[in-house]
């Protein structure tokens, strides 16, 4: 089913949402050839992830015929806060922003709404606030997905280590609740040490190499993000677990971002699985949204025409929930979930340039 459009008119048109361009809504906001100026709002540039998000966000922009402005908040609310203030000084007609902290972003939200600046924002949604759309991954199915890996791997038993996010983020407190759901549900046999790391590799690093200490027998390691990545391998190597996935003193690691350097990994037995987070979609939609709500148009819960879910979250906040496949070395599926195999041509993470 198609992704019906109601656009904002005196009459109420209903079009055929495409991918990158909507039906022509009689808006009178701009012409054709005129190119409506957004901020966006990179969250962090100290990830890959996000290194690619802020490479694929001005290739959209072109796309979609839209000027950009760009700052950076470097994971500090204070500092996007004072990054919207510069948007408003420019003139921007909306804004897409990543808020880490999604419950102190809410009087900029409401400062936004009050001067009728639409909002997108990407990878997290505020826990209070208007937006006119988010745009990411149903982050409760990343935990999930690592649940039913780790299981089936370890047979419904042993211990594992969840190296969380950030709780003040709705990232990390959906993927967290749901791995721990899923285990009390369908691996009762699993120990899991949940250890709070704010999104930060180096305390990551350290609570594993504790954890691994104190219980040598730990057979699995959720990551939440590649941000405990390069850790997480070292602390691996310097223990001597470190090994092939057949050998049976490897310990299963499973990601969450589809960065390349995850998608080696797992082609080399080092991890064995990840949730390729679509970097590229999350640059494109946003953008698309943002241009969206200039025109006009509205929208609706249901299914999309690119592989997407448009859920309403609360009353008048929507959340379009883009596909985000486990990805594995077999493409095989774990605890009935699908995945896709590590060299898979349709992975972001397999196609930067």
């Amino acid at each position: 089913m198609r992704l019906r459009t109601a656009l904002s008119s005196t009459a109420s048109v209903v079009c055929a949402l495409t991918l990158l361009s909507a039906c022509d809504s009689g808006s009178t906001t701009a012409s054709s050839g005129d190119k409506p100026l957004v901020g966006v709002d990179y969250p962090r540039s100290d990830t890959d992830f996000w290194n690619s998000y802020i490479k694929y966000t001005p290739e959209s922009a072109k796309q979609l015929g839209l000027s950009l402005k760009t700052t950076n908040s470097q994971n500090d609310v204070a500092k996007l806060t004072a990054n919207v203030q510069t948007f408003i000084s420019q003139g921007v007609k909306g804004v897409a922003m990543a808020p880490q902290d999604t419950a102190a972003i809410a009087p900029t939200l409401a400062q936004l709404d009050a001067k009728e600046i639409p909002v997108v924002t990407v990878d997290t949604r505020p826990d209070s606030g208007k937006v006119f759309m988010v745009v990411r991954a149903d982050n409760r199915a990343y935990g999930e997905k690592a649940c039913q890996f780790l299981g089936t791997k370890l047979g419904g038993k042993g211990k594992v280590v969840m190296l969380e996010g950030g709780l003040d983020s709705i990232n990390g407190r959906d993927r967290t609740e749901a791995f721990n759901d899923c285990m009390k549900k369908n691996y009762p046999g699993i120990k899991v040490f949940g250890e709070a790391t704010n999104w930060d590799g180096a305390v990551a690093a350290q609570k594993l190499q504790t954890d691994l200490t104190a219980h040598p027998d730990i057979k699995g390691v959720y990551m939440q993000s590649s941000f405990a990545l390069s850790g997480t391998l070292q602390v691996l190597k310097q223990k001597g677990l470190l090994v092939d996935p057949k050998d049976k003193k490897h310990v299963f690691v499973v990601s969450n971002d589809g960065i390349p350097e995850e998608l080696k990994d797992i082609a080399a037995g080092k991890i064995d699985a990840t949730v390729s987070q679509p970097a590229d979609l999350y640059a494109k939609y946003a953008l698309y949204y943002l241009k969206a709500a200039i025109d006009g148009k509205t929208f609706k819960p249901g299914k999309t025409d690119h592989d997407s879910t448009i859920i309403q979250v609360r009353d008048g906040l929507l959340e379009d929930q883009l596909s985000a496949p486990l990805v594995t070395s077999d493409g095989a599926s774990y605890g009935g979930v699908a995945s896709v195999k590590s060299d898979d041509s349709a992975l972001w993470g397999n196609n930067l340039g």
